[in-house]
């Protein structure tokens, strides 16, 4: 019996991705038919992006799961159409780029690497940075990203604090939750990390009130979601000198809009929504394994809870 798979995402993203797809697939020695274009009735699963075509659900009667290729599924819950299983995208790929770019972020700020490149002018400025253990790092989210960045830091030496909506526990890290307690988790850190998800009660999360609560001179990075943040309030928090630098990878509009005044401010650095991109080598055993539980009958891995909406 054949598994048909429909990869349904751009062209570009078919590109990398079918050598790598159909190299584990052959590892399960099946038979399979993997294509960018295939009759709805015959799908078993969808290997899915949200930047595809594809928005209605209902012709495909046979499918068993819709893969998604990233971590982010805010773009495809909401879909009524949509009544079969849904897993996100959890890889070893995604955590460790997210790891080394928080980290690199992170230290580029602790140590002031920013004036020490600017001010090559032949003037002796000796500055010396604080150690990591007198810094308070913030994280707005302890999924897996928030967590093994966190951790990350903090063998670095960083005091780090975690803050999400249900009460978690992590090793290493002093845990907030609740909406009582988040100004406690952001009072008087140097640095807030925003690892939360796109749902209608993150938006916003750092807004007027919250970035007050951060240590005058404080950063922000933010490799999580553009919403989170309220853009005008951060602004305003840069231009007063409450907020030191914002190192942001990801904008409520993507590209973000070349008139948008993050693109010219000086204490503002823009990235392209490139902190933990999905790596074909590293999420593609991810897929194969997710096809391999549902032709199993196991469960599958990073079912998305629709409720919650990750």
């Amino acid at each position: 019996m054949t598994i048909n798979i429909l990869f349904s995402a751009s062209s570009e993203a078919w590109d990398r991705y079918e050598q790598p797809l159909r190299a584990q697939l052959d590892m399960l020695k099946i038979q399979y038919q993997l294509e960018p274009d295939l009759a709805a009735d015959i799908v078993d699963y969808i290997v899915y992006a949200p930047n595809s075509e594809l928005v209605e659900f209902s012709p495909y009667t046979r499918c068993k799961a819709v893969l998604n290729l990233w971590a982010g599924v805010e773009n495809i819950t909401s879909n009524t159409t949509l009544n079969i299983p849904l897993a996100r995208m959890v890889d070893h790929g995604l955590s460790q780029g997210m790891v080394e770019w928080v980290v690199g972020h992170v230290m580029r700020h602790h140590l002031g690497i920013d004036l020490q490149i600017n001010d090559q002018d032949g003037v002796w400025r000796p500055h010396a940075a604080p150690l990591a253990e007198d810094r308070i790092v913030t994280f707005l989210g302890l999924g897996v990203l928030g967590t093994s960045s966190g951790q990350a830091l903090r063998q670095l030496g960083f005091k780090v604090r975690g803050w999400s909506k249900r009460k978690k526990s992590v090793d290493g890290i002093k845990c907030y939750h609740g909406d009582d307690e988040l100004k406690d988790a952001l009072s008087g850190a140097d640095f807030v990390i925003l690892l939360l998800p796109d749902t209608p009660e993150t938006k916003n999360t750092l807004n007027r009130d919250t970035l007050g609560h951060l240590k005058k001179g404080a950063f922000v990075i933010n490799p999580g979601r553009g919403s989170l943040i309220d853009d005008e309030a951060l602004l305003m928090s840069l231009d007063s000198g409450h907020i030191a630098h914002a190192t942001l990878d990801v904008f409520r509009i993507e590209p973000l809009p070349e008139a948008h005044p993050f693109w010219s401010h000086p204490k503002v650095t823009v990235t392209p929504h490139i902190a933990a991109p999905t790596r074909p080598e590293c999420s593609a055993p991810v897929i194969v394994e997710n096809i391999r539980r549902g032709e199993n009958g196991e469960s599958f891995l990073h079912l998305v809870d629709r409720q919650s909406g990750y």
